[in-house]
């Protein structure tokens, strides 16, 4: 396969030398493994040799759904491998059909809601390909056009993109999406949240009314899960975990500590080697870049990552924090959606999220594909309500640790510091709507987050006809 992959050089690097989410999550009911999803040996072949030896469950009971032509709904916790449950059927089945004549055109278009998330996304799609003659692309904003157009002009048969950037290249008439066969939202609960509708409107405005419609996510708010069932045509709903659940190997632990001493406690435990290395998520973008600033002067390699910061520096944060030179990344929620570093120890809320929903998206970071993780959540007393819904939704009770006193020298050297994050952070807060409305614009402008929903005349429409695993397809198939 004749990927291309050149707008995300990393993406690329890590791909050839790590496998993707979700291998060794394997499925006791099934000794077949992929043999019996029906793949083509080539296919098979190349997602065994990306290291993985099953399907997961998600996998297993997504797939089949797909190659049938259904809507699907997949909820699974992150790190099981939702990536390849509509990455695999989607390649396969524009494998089975490379050998018909004409130039490429863009048959599969996948949106996800940031950058970082785009980018893990194509590099799936580029592990999981054979070589042959597909191609695929990613396209974002925060980084030049030039590249990506000419991918375009050349032909694609994979589109991952944000939908900010992707409606530039419509509104320049660099895109025809007039020939798309399978539309995927990833992270489906953040793709639809309100603030992002009128994007992923437009977007799907310019698709075929005859498509497949796919959302995948870790969670689904019923909020969410009701413009989801306005945007599907009859769909096969999947769950192979109670949504909203966090992944097994995890351990999840509190500290009750109030504001002006977040930062203290967080100091104290780096410098005693109780946190080793940590993915820190804050509320606010002020609040990442002042946590940072803290830590780095304090000599612990930190960095923050927010809708603020350029591509490029986003970018080299990240690779640092995998390379082990940064201990500390700090970021906001909309910035680290598909953020996934191998084998990453910490996760920790340092300050609790409005939505729980948010908190499994975040912890989802550690304890992926089976690996053991640890999230520790820094909560003060004006957050207890939060932390109750929390513990509600997942249905699990956080273990309470206690905060050591005095929190270690230069912990307690730094208590005035402290007191004056906190004074920053409450004013941060009193204009909370606001600043997280900024940062969604922000992303907006740079990556595109976005959600979406389809009118009734469209959900009305027929569907004959479109189970492309049948006929000659299926005979297409039977002699590779």
């Amino acid at each position: 396969m004749n990927t291309d992959f050149t707008s995300y050089e990393p993406a690329r690097a890590e791909a050839q030398s790590a496998p993707a989410a979700g291998p060794g999550v394997t499925n006791p009911a099934t000794s077949a493994g992929w043999d019996a999803l029906d793949l083509s040996p080539a296919l098979t072949a190349a997602v065994r040799a990306a290291g993985y030896a099953e399907p997961s469950p998600i996998q297993l009971k997504a797939i089949p759904h797909v190659f049938a032509g259904r809507d699907v709904l997949g909820c699974a916790q992150t790190g099981t491998g939702k990536t390849a449950a509509f990455a695999l059927p989607i390649l396969d089945t524009l494998i089975a059909e490379d050998g018909r004549s004409g130039p490429h055109a863009i048959r599969a278009l996948v949106l996800a809601p940031t950058r970082e998330l785009a980018a893990q996304i194509g590099a799936s799609f580029l592990k999981y390909a054979p070589k042959g003659s597909l191609r695929c692309h990613v396209v974002f904003g925060g980084v030049g056009k030039g590249p990506q157009v000419q991918a375009l002009r050349r032909g694609l048969d994979v589109l991952v993109a944000t939908p900010g950037r992707l409606l530039d290249l419509m509104n320049e008439g660099r895109v025809d999406l007039s020939r798309v066969e399978t539309f995927v939202l990833d992270e489906a609960d953040r793709m639809l949240d309100m603030g992002f509708l009128p994007d992923v409107r437009r977007v799907a405005a310019a698709l075929p009314k005859r498509r497949q419609t796919l959302l995948f996510s870790a969670t689904m708010p019923r909020e969410i899960r009701v413009l989801a069932e306005r945007l599907l045509v009859n769909p096969v709903e999947v769950a192979v975990d109670r949504i909203a659940s966090t992944v097994a190997p995890l351990e999840q632990f509190v500290y009750f500590v109030e504001g002006p001493r977040k930062a203290d406690l967080l100091l104290s435990l780096l410098q005693a080697g109780s946190i080793e290395r940590a993915l820190v998520f804050t509320r606010t973008k002020h609040g990442a870049n002042r946590l940072a600033e803290k830590l780095t002067r304090a000599r612990i390699q930190a960095d923050a990552i927010h809708g603020n910061k350029s591509q490029p520096a986003r970018e080299r944060a990240l690779a640092s924090f995998k390379r082990g030179t940064t201990r500390v990344v700090v970021a906001t929620d909309i910035a680290a959606r598909g953020i996934d570093v191998k084998d990453l120890p910490h996760v920790v809320n340092f300050d609790i999220p409005h939505e729980p929903e948010t908190y499994v998206h975040r912890v989802g970071r550690t304890g992926r594909a089976g690996a053991s993780g640890t999230a520790v959540s820094l909560c003060g007393s004006n957050e207890r309500s939060m932390l109750a819904a929390i513990e509600r939704l997942t249905q699990k009770r956080l273990q309470k640790l206690e905060v050591p006193n005095g929190f270690g020298a230069a912990a307690h050297a730094a208590r005035s510091e402290g007191a004056g994050y906190a004074r920053e952070e409450r004013r941060a807060e009193h204009r909370g709507e606001h600043q997280n409305r900024g940062e969604h614009r922000s992303e907006h402008r740079n990556a595109g987050p976005a959600g979406d929903s389809r009118g009734p005349s469209s959900r009305r429409r027929s569907r004959g006809g479109r189970g492309r695993r049948g006929g000659a397809t299926r005979g297409a198939t039977a002699g590779r």
